[in-house]
């Protein structure tokens, strides 16, 4: 392991926000020279958050679609308990091709390699490494760096413990009334554009009360802040 990665593994665990967590994935991203890092967590009472490098944008499209329901890292990691390469998960159909295709309009890359790690809890977690390079030089990476990188999806799982057991459903500020309505609609499933049209507003104000609740629940982007809306009971649906 280099002195680098040494030195990121002593101080991620000094993290101590969501926002630090987040920019402990950007930083490691740039360690590895790689496209994306990022890391999706369940907790032992089923709120969902991430961190990472993928974009605001493929997020909200990957909540809106339902992707969840669909995407083959996840179901071919929940199966596994050793680190996988993406080109060994199935592929094969016509969904499954057509959220890969999705998911390279948005920004992530054809190369993927996920690591599923599992709490004392009933917690469950991945960390991934994506990019956009050759299969051989894909398969070169992971072989010389796979130790480590199950070193530090267990250190990015130990911090997310962390988070859950001290600073999960504490709010210091209240939802809004409009904040809790597009938040409601949000997490029933509503797209942007459909939950601004049911409140009469634009998409751009839509999005001034979604910041504002993210802000409010301390959330990283608008699936943590359904999620953190839903766990908390600031929301009900």
């Amino acid at each position: 392991m280099t002195t680098e990665l040494e030195t990121f593994l002593e101080s991620i665990q000094d993290v101590v926000s969501f926002e630090e967590f987040q920019s402990a994935s950007e930083q490691l991203r740039d360690i590895l020279a790689v496209k994306h890092v990022v890391y999706h967590w369940v907790s032992s009472t089923g709120e969902q958050f991430g961190v990472g490098t993928y974009s605001s944008d493929w997020v909200d499209r990957y909540l809106e679609r339902q992707y969840l329901r669909i995407d083959p890292v996840i179901f071919g990691c929940f199966q596994r308990f050793t680190p996988v390469n993406w080109k060994q998960l199935d592929w094969s159909s016509r969904a499954a091709r057509a959220f890969f295709i999705d998911a390279l309009a948005y920004g992530v890359g054809t190369q993927g390699f996920t690591v599923p790690v599992r709490g004392p809890n009933g917690q469950f977690a991945l960390f991934t490494l994506n990019d956009d390079t050759s299969d051989a030089k894909w398969e070169s990476f992971v072989a010389h760096k796979e130790r480590n990188l199950v070193i530090l999806a267990h250190e990015f799982n130990k911090k997310a413990l962390a988070f859950e057991k001290d600073a999960i459903g504490v709010f210091a500020q209240p939802l809004s009334p409009r904040e809790v309505t597009a938040m409601t609609y949000l997490a029933n499933g509503l797209s942007r554009a459909q939950a601004a049209q049911k409140m009469e507003i634009s998409e751009h104000t839509l999005r001034v009360y979604i910041e504002a609740a993210r802000h409010k629940l301390g959330a990283l982007n608008t699936t943590h802040a359904v999620a953190r809306a839903l766990s908390s009971g600031a929301i009900v649906i």
